[in-house]
């Protein structure tokens, strides 16, 4: 189990981890573009060559980014453009988890099986923090 902060940009994301990069050193772990999702994810051409995840080590933490995609994703608000992105043990704890955080806040993505091999989900907690949960299950479709 662990904590990470995941932030979100609008359009400058890799921008963002070069510089984090040049900062605190290291090599990114992953660094994909919405071009290399799956063609269902509803991503809009223009938005294509935008980060969709990037991840930067940094001691024993993780810093972890990605852009919007435009109508794909919700509305970009600088200041509460982040997340804390939590790595549950299982997928009960996961389930477990979830069900706390977005008790009396929102659901935004159910807990589900995705394309990049985890079981995740986002939310927001009833005091506005927004919670990502992702649990690698090594079956990446």
């Amino acid at each position: 189990m662990s904590l990470n902060t995941y932030l979100t940009f609008d359009g400058n994301c890799g921008e963002a981890f070069d510089f984090y990069k040049s900062v605190f050193g290291g090599e990114f772990m992953m660094r994909s573009t919405f071009a290399e999702g799956p063609p269902d994810m509803g991503v809009s051409n223009q938005y294509k060559n935008r980060i969709m995840h990037v991840s930067l080590p940094i001691g024993s933490s993780m810093l972890m980014g990605s852009d919007t995609a435009g109508e794909a994703s919700g509305p970009f608000v600088q200041g509460t453009n982040f997340s804390i992105s939590y790595a549950p043990s299982s997928k009960a704890d996961a389930d477990e988890k979830f069900l706390k955080l977005s008790a009396g806040g929102m659901e935004i993505m159910a807990m589900q099986d995705v394309f990049w091999g985890s079981y995740f989900g986002m939310c927001i907690d009833k005091f506005g923090i927004r919670w990502m949960l992702n649990m690698p299950t090594g079956d990446a479709a």
